[in-house]
């Protein structure tokens, strides 16, 4: 089958490689190039540079319009492959490949449909994610079910590990479902409608802390937004990200008194961490880092910001 690949984060790479080694690409569909770093200078995203090093053409555009449609025509493709190029495609488009097209979504369709998969499942706590491999669909992310494949979560990730470790486990699960529609073998299960949930992009906004959620909800914050946009609080007016914390629970007796109120650094553990009072439960914060500064163990953080025990976090300026 002769594919046209679409995408356009890094975590697009790795599929694409995989599918390279068996399957002839004769082009990839990508974003055009970004401002990126201080200078804001132009960059090809992360799918264009992995495509020019393995030498397969490449077609930059962040609208599929008529130019487009013509350009993927003169290839005479088979099959579409998307994943996480961010643009519903429209029927005349779909009709220029004979073999459809599928995606590779990262969650357990019909759940989390949208854009953040990775991000909503560590938001919720869930401790069961997974990817599926879906047929191309006019709605989004509602086509039937190719293949699916689960994982239990640790309680540990981060969307940027989870993301490394989805990226990998996809490339594999959408070889094999290439390989069910190259041999005509693959079924196709229909999505429940009334099953399905929805996760939105997210906003650097999304990062601010808010000291009245319970411990537990900002820990899981602190890595759902690592690494964009950071789960982030402000400190003597300059923001300040959380990278690393923990549910305490050491028993320590830290709110009992009615001066100690949410987002109070309330004290320290002194083998584990800072110990931050929330809306129910304290935080234990093990890594930090101030605006414009490098990140910083707790106690090397106390040791740079001596009144940093007994202030109150607020939100970012």
């Amino acid at each position: 089958m002769r594919v046209v690949f679409a995408g356009s984060p890094g975590i697009s790479t790795a599929s694409l490689k995989a599918v390279v080694s068996w399957y002839e690409v004769c082009c990839v569909l990508t974003n055009t190039d970004k401002p990126a770093g201080r200078g804001r200078t132009p960059q090809p995203v992360p799918l264009a540079a992995a495509a020019a090093e393995l030498g397969i053409p490449l077609v930059k555009a962040d609208r599929v319009d008529e130019k487009t449609e013509e350009n993927i025509r003169s290839r005479s493709p088979d099959i579409l492959v998307v994943v996480a190029y961010g643009h519903i495609f429209s029927p005349d488009f779909l009709r220029l490949f004979p073999e459809g097209g599928v995606n590779l979504h990262h969650s357990l369709l019909p759940k989390y449909r949208g854009p953040s998969p990775i991000t909503a499942a560590i938001l919720n706590g869930d401790t069961e994610t997974g990817i599926t491999i879906q047929r191309l669909a006019r709605e989004m992310d509602a086509g039937d079910i190719i293949l699916q494949e689960s994982f239990s979560l640790t309680g540990k990730e981060t969307t940027g590990s989870l993301t490394d470790f989805c990226s990998l486990t996809g490339a594999d699960l959408l070889l094999r479902a290439l390989d069910l529609l190259s041999a005509g073998t693959a079924e196709f299960c229909p999505q429940n409608p009334e099953d399905a949930s929805w996760c939105g992009l997210i906003r650097k906004t999304d990062g601010i802390v808010d000291w009245q959620l319970s411990s537990s909800a900002i820990e899981r914050m602190i890595r759902a937004y690592n690494p964009w946009p950071y789960a982030t609080t402000v400190f003597r007016g300059k923001n300040l990200r959380l990278l690393r914390a923990s549910v305490y629970g050491g028993g320590v007796t830290v709110g009992a008194s009615t001066a100690v109120r949410p987002g109070m650094v309330a004290g320290i553990d002194k083998e584990e961490g800072i110990l931050i009072q929330t809306g129910n439960g304290i935080l234990l914060v093990k890594e930090l880092q101030m605006e414009a500064k490098k990140p910083l163990d707790w106690r090397s953080f106390l040791n740079g910001h001596p009144g940093f025990i007994g202030s109150f976090l607020g939100a970012p300026a």
